[in-house]
């Protein structure tokens, strides 16, 4: 189970299968319904025509053809009308019956374009929301890896609120790497000790050790340096009080990958992954930190990926659907997937 946004062509997504943004005709049009008929060659044409069209908000199903995968579902999505025709149920509708078919198929995977977004003039940013929250609603309950493929970025809009939020972080604190760069290469040809200043005998620094840390305290901070990030995940999972499948799905992590943290207590997860389950498990800055070493990673002002996981953990918003749509329209790795 996961979700990502992809920007590709719909017609080269492997999968099991890709919703095409029909007309009502369902014989084929311009922009992405002209390019799946084109690329799945006459065969779709000839099926579709005794298919006798389909309503709005409706979806019916064909063969791939010719495209790398096993269905094409054609949803017929609403033409925008200013917001007051009923135009979001519509096109909730058609993701709804869209991930019903794929389902009654037993797809594993399917890939979405943003209905409606193009020539039927629905807002993008309005498109997204109701993309976004059906496909959330749908893998509350279902086990499926969903793909929101974009052409262009110029398609892709998210709330001006988060990109400007966002944007406004990033000025303030994000520290360019080439002038850490340029600093460290200055330090290091200039040679700051004083000659005054004499090693410590290791003697001196065992006996001071010993007499700060008690028996108790040092077997206290060894066991916590030993827990291993997968020891941590469980025990926050615990301490959350919420189940393990309600955590990968909020992490937007496959439950397979879920079980192999889970049994090996030295699993070395990506970056991506970890911070992944600092989201579902809406830990504070600190305690994301804490869990991030445990996989030997830490947040950075030098990376604006590291920024903005920052910006959403001091916000308090962890939505990871969320986040994800701000790292894809900012070119960053999205989170889980």
């Amino acid at each position: 189970m996961s979700f990502r946004i992809e920007r590709n062509d719909i017609t080269k997504v492997k999968c099991d299968a890709i919703v095409n943004a029909a007309n009502s005709s369902l014989l084929g049009g311009g922009g992405v319904d002209g390019a799946i008929h084109r690329a799945a060659g006459k065969g779709l044409f000839f099926e579709c025509m005794k298919l006798h069209g389909c309503k709005t908000g409706q979806a019916k199903v064909t063969a791939g053809y010719e495209l790398p995968c096993q269905y094409i579902i054609h949803t017929v999505g609403p033409v925008w009308r200013g917001g007051t025709k009923g135009e979001k149920e519509l096109l909730q509708s058609c993701y709804r019956e869209s991930l019903r078919l794929a389902k009654e198929r037993n797809c594993q995977s399917i890939a979405f374009p943003l209905i409606s977004s193009g020539i039927y003039g629905y807002p993008k940013d309005k498109a997204l929301e109701v993309a976004v929250g059906e496909i959330k609603a749908f893998l509350k309950e279902n086990e499926m890896d969903v793909i929101l493929v974009v052409f262009d970025k110029a398609s892709f809009i998210i709330s001006q609120n988060i990109t400007d939020g966002i944007n406004e972080y990033i000025d303030e604190n994000y520290v360019d790497e080439n002038y850490i760069d340029r600093s460290r290469n200055v330090l290091e040809k200039t040679n700051f000790r004083s000659e005054s200043v004499r090693a410590v005998p290791s003697e001196t620094v065992f006996e001071d050790s010993a007499s700060i840390f008690s028996e108790e305290s040092l077997e206290q901070a060894v066991s916590m340096i030993d827990e291993s990030f997968s020891e941590m995940l469980m025990r926050k999972i615990d301490e959350k009080g919420i189940k393990d499948s309600e955590c990968y799905k909020k992490a937007n992590v496959d439950r397979k990958l879920f079980s192999k943290i889970r049994s090996d207590r030295l699993y070395k997860p990506s970056k991506q992954t970890a911070i992944a389950f600092v989201i579902a498990l809406e830990l504070s800055l600190d305690e994301a930190n804490e869990m991030l070493l445990k996989a030997g990673f830490a947040l950075s002002h030098s990376s604006k990926f590291d920024i903005i996981i920052e910006f959403f953990i001091k916000q308090g918003i962890y939505d990871i659907f969320v986040i994800n749509e701000a790292l894809f329209a900012f070119d960053q790795k999205l989170l889980g997937v």
